[in-house]
């Protein structure tokens, strides 16, 4: 089964006076962690995202498009990434997400894909 795994972080992650090489080593952290998954055969996807102030939202109301700059609503975390993964159950995928770096900094969300294939089968 699919599980996008949202990593929730503070808003301030990273606000601190990391070093240039406390930032290596957190970014080889993750690409370790993403090449173990890749090689375990779950990494389907997943990505690091901008900072949410750099973001736009996108809605339709009464036919209108309304764009707005920045998140929509004051928050504390942001998404701060996503990873896309094939889990065995729900326990292998909280696993897997407790296995995330930024799991020590924030939180992950673990959430079943919808399967609409079997809708119609």
């Amino acid at each position: 089964m699919k599980y996008v795994l949202l990593l929730h972080l503070p808003e301030t992650y990273m606000d601190e006076d990391w070093s240039a090489e406390d930032i290596a080593a957190h970014q080889t952290e993750y690409l370790r962690y993403k090449e173990r998954l890749v090689a375990d055969g779950v990494f389907l996807a997943g990505e690091a995202l901008q900072p949410a102030d750099i973001g736009t939202t996108v809605g339709v109301r009464g036919g209108e498009v309304v764009i707005s700059d920045g998140p929509f609503a004051e928050i504390a975390e942001q998404i701060g990434g996503f990873y896309l993964c094939e889990c065995r159950d729900l326990d292998h995928a909280l696993a897997v997400a407790a296995g995330i770096p930024g799991a020590r900094y924030g939180t992950v969300e673990v959430r079943p894909v919808f399967d609409y294939e079997a809708l119609v089968n």
